[in-house]
């Protein structure tokens, strides 16, 4: 698998190596989604997945560390460049055998790179 910038923490992001990030809150840019259940660091293409909760119907996202904005350690809070409908739509995470399937992980590369410009921390 090769890597792009969506999969690596933008450098302004507050990310730093070891830092463990599960069960901060996840902002949206427009509201809270929920909180990451599980981080992925390996495999070069590093991700989150997020429990949101009832949001959208109890389901979990895989999220790209690319879009990761900023996190605050003390706050236990990761914000995202993304809206919360952008993250809706983004493809629907299902189980963990997804986060091994290359197909997979590069359409989720694939929808979260076609955002807006001005809604990734990284292009």
């Amino acid at each position: 698998m090769t890597t792009d910038r969506i999969w690596s923490y933008a450098p302004a992001s507050g990310y730093a190596e070891g830092l463990l990030l599960t069960g901060f809150t996840v902002a949206a840019a427009d509201g809270t989604i929920g909180h990451v259940d599980r981080q992925v660091d390996e495999s070069g293409m590093r991700h989150l997945i997020v429990d949101t909760g009832g949001w959208v119907f109890g389901r979990s996202v895989l999220i790209p560390v690319g879009v990761v904005t900023s996190i605050d350690p003390e706050a236990r809070e990761i914000k995202v460049a993304c809206t919360e409908d952008e993250i809706k739509a983004a493809p629907r995470f299902r189980t963990d055998r997804e986060t091994l399937d290359p197909d997979y992980l590069a359409g989720v590369g694939h929808y979260y790179r076609s955002l807006p410009p001005r809604r990734t921390a990284t292009t």
